[in-house]
């Protein structure tokens, strides 16, 4: 899946730096600005510039960040659970921010990921326009891929601003995604565990 966004956002398809840069003097011109005033002279490089970080993931390998894997774990089998990972992402149906965190927890099958690994994972696949189903359920399936533990569980709780800053314009309200694979998905005691764990 990564090779293919990689493949499809290769530099050559890409527009260059002043082409990105003209196109947002023309956003500012649509919004009825003035694009020769102090403020906003140096405006569209600053933006291509923040852009390259907020959208980094594309340039970045979900499944290469979770190549290296440990096997020296003395035998433990139980849950692994990184929670409330900080995450910025931006919705593809109006390119505003989604602000939320992340819980993943995994049950190894023999061996275990880097536990900044998860974290990396979540950054990648946030630094794209998203849904958040959509970013639960890469996150989620990137790392049993990667890693065939016994199974798998995300959540990710967010406030999307795309509801906050527009249209309805409720502030604070939170939406909550899950995605279970193997024993989180067939045995309600994992998720329960997981629940706990995370609440707890």
């Amino acid at each position: 899946m990564d090779a293919i966004v990689n493949r499809l956002n290769d530099q050559d398809n890409r527009p260059t730096e002043a082409e990105a840069e003209e196109a947002v003097r023309t956003l500012l011109r649509w919004v009825g600005d003035d694009i020769t005033r102090e403020g906003l002279l140096d405006t569209p490089k600053r933006v291509v510039k923040a852009y390259k970080e907020l959208f980094s993931g594309y340039d970045q390998d979900a499944e290469e960040e979770l190549g290296r894997t440990f096997e020296e774990v003395a035998g433990y089998d139980d849950i692994v659970l990184v929670k409330d990972i900080p995450f910025f992402s931006h919705c593809e149906h109006h390119m505003v921010p989604i602000i939320g965190k992340a819980h993943v927890a995994y049950l190894p099958d023999g061996k275990v990921l880097g536990l900044s690994k998860i974290a990396r994972v979540i950054e990648i696949y946030g630094r794209r326009l998203q849904i958040q189903e959509t970013m639960t359920a890469q996150v989620a399936h990137s790392i049993d891929d990667a890693l065939h533990p016994r199974g798998v569980a995300v959540m990710i709780e967010a406030e999307h601003m795309c509801m906050a800053m527009r249209g309805i314009k409720k502030q604070g309200s939170t939406t909550i995604t899950t995605t279970f694979t193997g024993a989180f998905k067939t045995d309600p005691h994992e998720q329960v565990r997981f629940m706990t764990l995370i609440r707890g």
